[in-house]
Order: structure tokens, then sequence, then C-alpha cells
């Protein structure tokens, strides 16, 4: 009887931890299936993912094998943004260039812009982000993409974007710029043991967002 006992509590245990297992692996499953498609580092506080091509107004773009590219805001773009209210994207079929203001946002009655990485087509635009502007900041480099275009060619993709091995000191270079500008930005990147906060404009009094993310986005008014 003492045996049967044990045997029992023993086989329940086994069930027990499969169960845990299993619900962990439901758990973690989604969350691999967003993350950036070969890892990346962080770079003061900024994840920068490796497979991604950058221009430096901060968007981003990923081609896939049949050509198509993603295009999106890197998250040092979307801590700037923080909490906009709005996003306004180019419509499928548009032809948009390189440099072209193409995406907007809206916050407390301020718009801000960011130009397009690529030249080409409009294929299509995540319909998700534009109703949820919060994806924006919550995924950058996955939910929060923001559309997908056909590119003209080859030479009119790779044209102006910049070189893979500057990308880190160019990250860390808008990220000095950034606390040279406004010191204050220090602490708010620094919040979260050195992850920039959800909003790095809004708990500082007296600074411009229109101004401060047209200055990075490369859309502000020039002197």
């Amino acid at each position: 009887m003492t045996v049967i006992l044990v045997l029992s509590i023993f086989l329940a245990f086994i069930v027990l931890d499969s169960v845990l297992n299993f619900r962990k692996a439901i758990v973690t499953v989604p969350l691999q299936a967003h993350a950036p498609a070969s890892g990346g580092e962080y770079v003061d506080g900024f994840l920068v993912p490796e497979a991604l091509s950058y221009h430096a107004g901060h968007t981003w773009l990923l081609r896939d094998p049949a050509g198509i590219a993603r295009v999106g805001a890197d998250e040092f773009a979307a801590a700037l943004a923080g909490k906009i209210e709005q996003i306004s994207l180019p419509s499928p079929g548009d032809l948009i260039r390189q440099g072209q203001r193409i995406i907007s946002f809206l916050r407390n009655g301020q718009k801000t812009e960011m130009v397009s990485p690529v030249e080409g087509q409009v294929v299509d635009v995540n319909a998700d982000v534009v109703r949820d502007p919060a994806l924006l900041r919550q995924d950058p480099f996955g939910k929060g993409w923001l559309l997908s275009v056909r590119p003209a060619d080859e030479e009119s993709s790779a044209r102006n974007l910049l070189p893979k091995g500057l990308v880190r000191e160019w990250m860390r270079e808008s990220v000095e710029r950034l606390y040279g500008r406004q010191p204050q930005f220090a602490g708010a990147v620094a919040a979260d043991g050195g992850r920039p906060a959800d909003d790095l404009v809004a708990a500082l009094p007296g600074v411009d967002w229109q101004q401060v993310t047209g200055e990075f986005f490369l859309t502000g008014e020039r002197g």
C-alpha cells in the first residue's frame, strides 16, 4: 500500500511538471515570434537589431526574400515620439522617394514627420499601428512596423543608408547629442536600469517636442 502511495505521488509530480513546462512554452512562443530576426545589441540603452538597415533620420529597413522592404521607426525615434495620438502613412500604390517625408505623428496638436529610408512603391501599411499608435513604442521592430515598399532597384534601396560598420557609432552620437542638447534627458534614458523611458519628453518641462523630434528625424526647420 505504501509503495502504491509513493508511486502515485511521484506520478502526480511528473504530470504537474509537464503541465507547467507546457504552459511556459505557450507563453514564450509569441514573445519570440516578435523579436528582431537576428537579435541585436544595446547602444547606450537603445536596442539596435543587426538585421536591419538604417537611415540617418532614424527609420529602418528590412528586405524579405521576395524583395519587399518593411519600414519602421527605430527605438530611439519611438522613445522620442512617445505617447503619440495619431500616425499618418502613405497609401498602398503611392510612389515614394528616399528622404521624402512620408510618416507623420500627431501629439497634443503638434505634428512631427519622418522620412522614407527607401525609394519605391508602397505595397502595404500596418493598419494595426494606425489604429493603436502605442504599438510603435511597445514594439518598434515587430508589431509597430509602419509600411512595406517595393524598392525601385537595389541601388536606390541602398543609397544613403548608413554603412553597417557605422551604425553603432551613429546611435551613440545621437544619444550623446540628445544629452548635450538637453542634459536632463540623461535621467529619462537611464530609467529602468539603463533602458529608455517610454516617453522621453513627457517628464521634461519646457522641451519643445516638435523641435527636438524634427532635429533627430531630419525634418526640422533649417536656419
